[in-house]
């Protein structure tokens, strides 16, 4: 089968293309930053890709903010399915940018994908399209979102886009996937671009010795490429309908502060949000609010439904996925994509001496 992925060089998307290329289907790759070729013919020193040379796959260079139509359908055509991972985290200070890409980027992708004849769109939805809610929930749980999160907002937004063009397309196939925090080594370096002051070294990790936390606060992992074997099954089986993924157990703060060395400390959760709003707001580092919103506010995710329809089982238990999301982070791991590029401090001096805020990222 002839694959389109947008976001490819992703977190996720590299997975993807791992997965579906060991499948033995063709991948048409789509990113803003296309991925390096390899240095002189071989490896480079991260070892991983994917490359711009890579065998099976064909790369399209697309900004989904800048009239990308012409691009998608070109890229879309022959395509058995498409796979809608493009997404946008930072400038965190410019909601206007990121809706554009969330929002208006779904948009071109869904109207390219139709206009190109393509019968399967499976899109990247998330935990945070949901409504607040306790316990478990399943697919059924209403997507309104948490009003205060713009990630939550957006993914809401996104699924009601879904709605529509489903509605408007019926013989299409639309599969919707659900993950709770997605993790893998390769993307530590992503890890720490977003959740650290740019100056901040990789290795401050390692000097963490208090996690201060809220004891209620409950979180959920699930492994890239358990991700990404969920996504590989609904293609091949041209699945409709929305999946949540998530690995067991649920993680409390003490599990997190045991994989981080730390000692785990209450503290209320709204002492901490007001905290972290407020050094958000003076730009020191780039996680607004309404991530611990969602933290706080969202259920569980039930992924009956995957095992079911799927059979998708995650290979790697949360704790597995913390462990190895902590040590990549504690070494810098990288990979050699644009976007999961190795993070350096001295990228992050530059960026402060040239007046560049911690929550600031280059747009074209």
């Amino acid at each position: 089968m002839r694959i389109a992925v947008t976001g490819a060089t992703g977190n996720v998307g590299t997975a993807l293309l791992r997965a579906l290329t060991g499948a033995g289907h063709e991948v048409v790759g789509l990113a803003r930053r296309p991925p390096p070729r390899r240095r002189d013919g071989g490896p480079t020193v991260a070892a991983h890709g994917p490359y711009a040379d890579d065998p099976g796959v064909e790369w399209h260079s697309v900004d989904l903010t800048h009239a990308p139509g012409g691009v998608l359908r070109r890229a879309f055509r022959g395509a058995d399915a498409v796979v809608h991972l493009a997404w946008g985290f930072q400038p965190t200070h410019d909601e206007a940018y990121l809706e554009r890409l969330a929002l208006g980027g779904t948009t071109e992708v869904l109207g390219a994908a139709a206009d190109a004849g393509v019968r399967h769109v499976l899109h990247m939805s998330s935990l945070g399209a949901y409504s607040p809610g306790e316990g478990l929930a399943d697919e059924r749980h209403p997507t309104e979102g948490v009003p205060t999160s713009p990630y939550s907002r957006h993914k809401a937004a996104a699924e009601r886009l879904l709605d529509d063009f489903h509605a408007d397309h019926p013989s299409i196939v639309v599969t919707r996937m659900r993950p709770s925090l997605i993790g893998q080594r390769r993307g530590a370096s992503g890890v720490l671009r977003y959740t650290l002051p740019a100056v901040v070294p990789a290795g401050a990790v390692r000097l963490l010795k208090v996690l201060p936390l809220d004891r209620a606060v409950r979180l959920q992992l699930v492994h890239a490429d358990d991700v990404a074997d969920a996504y590989l099954r609904a293609i091949q089986a041209r699945v409709p309908g929305a999946f949540n993924l998530a690995a067991d157990p649920v993680l409390t703060p003490a599990d997190l502060a045991d994989a981080l060395g730390a000692r785990h400390v209450h503290v209320p959760f709204r002492v901490l949000r007001t905290a972290a709003d407020l050094s958000w707001r003076l730009h020191l580092q780039q996680v607004d609010a309404g991530w611990l919103d969602m933290a706080w506010q969202l259920p569980q995710l039930d992924s009956s439904r995957a095992a079911l329809q799927l059979g998708w089982q995650p290979r790697k238990d949360a704790h597995a996925v913390l462990r190895e999301v902590v040590a990549g982070v504690r070494e810098a791991a990288y990979d050699d994509t644009p976007i999961l590029r190795r993070r350096t401090v001295a990228d992050g001096v530059l960026k402060a001496l040239t007046g560049r805020p911690a929550a600031h990222r280059r747009k074209p």
